[in-house]
């Protein structure tokens, strides 16, 4: 059998904050404000992979307000998802993913991104698509307020 999820974050940047996305940490003079490390790309892709899945959403699973989860890094969190997953006989057909930036430019970490959502996904990176686009200066990504992410992902049955 096959699912498909689909999974939207939104992070405000701010200063003071390291900007990391898909795991890939990028020099920038702003990061995104969140509990966790707030990697709006990956939390786009657990809540994807969750929805798929049928098992609620990050917010569920790891709560703002817990401690646990204050300042964590974002891929110990999908590796979890992803053994959930596991546990419950599914395994990842593709992931798509869009970040949408106005700035910086993502083109020379699209990569890397790839390489570490895949890695932690246990999936190869031809499964796994990451693409950027601005929104021509409009609303609050296009003024640099903020970055947005939105994944779909098929899921399917293990035999």
């Amino acid at each position: 059998m096959m699912r498909i999820g689909h999974g939207y974050d939104v992070h405000r940047l701010t200063e003071g904050r390291r900007l990391v996305l898909g795991g890939v940490e990028i020099p920038y003079e702003k990061g995104l404000l969140g509990h966790s490390d707030a990697d709006v790309l990956t939390h786009a892709v657990m809540d994807a992979l969750l929805g798929a899945a049928a098992l609620g959403d990050l917010g569920k699973l790891f709560p703002d307000t817990s401690a646990e989860y204050k300042n964590i890094d974002s891929m110990l969190l999908l590796d979890r998802v992803c053994a959930l997953l596991k546990e419950r006989n599914f395994t990842i057909g593709n992931i798509d993913a869009t970040v949408i930036v106005q700035a910086p430019k993502l083109a020379p970490y699209i990569s890397g991104m790839r390489d570490c959502l895949a890695r932690h996904c246990g999936i190869s990176v031809e499964q796994v698509s990451v693409k950027a686009t601005t929104e021509e200066h409009l609303g609050f990504t296009g003024s640099g307020e903020g970055i947005a992410a939105h994944a779909v992902c098929l899921i399917e049955t293990r035999n």
